[in-house]
């Protein structure tokens, strides 16, 4: 292995680990308002917006929506919803779960 590829498998892995990081602390924060304000402080408006949009598009494929007018409606590459639809049909989706859950807390 050359050192290249040392440093992404590290990289890889402390991303890793970060993001583990950052989920147990939202999971724990439990306040809406103060998350609100922790991704608007994380993410510039152009991250935020492609955060956002790729939420959208998942639950647009839910509802039935076609990825050519998801494409259309928030102006995303096709590659980027199909990417989206790949993963809600996957068996054990994290998508699907998440759709499901925020269906049953409504």
């Amino acid at each position: 292995m050359n050192s290249n590829e040392v440093e992404k498998e590290n990289t890889d892995e402390v991303i890793d680990q970060t993001v583990k990081e950052l989920c147990h602390i939202l999971k724990q924060a439990e306040d809406e308002q103060f998350i609100y304000e922790f991704f608007k402080c994380l993410f510039t408006p152009p991250e935020l917006k492609d955060f956002a949009n790729r939420w959208l598009l998942v639950k647009e494929l839910d509802k039935g929506t076609t990825q050519r007018e998801i494409a259309k409606k928030f102006g995303m590459s096709l590659c980027k919803i199909t990417r989206g639809s790949k993963e809600l049909a996957k068996e054990g989706s994290a998508f699907r779960k998440i759709l499901d859950f925020q269906q049953a807390h409504k």
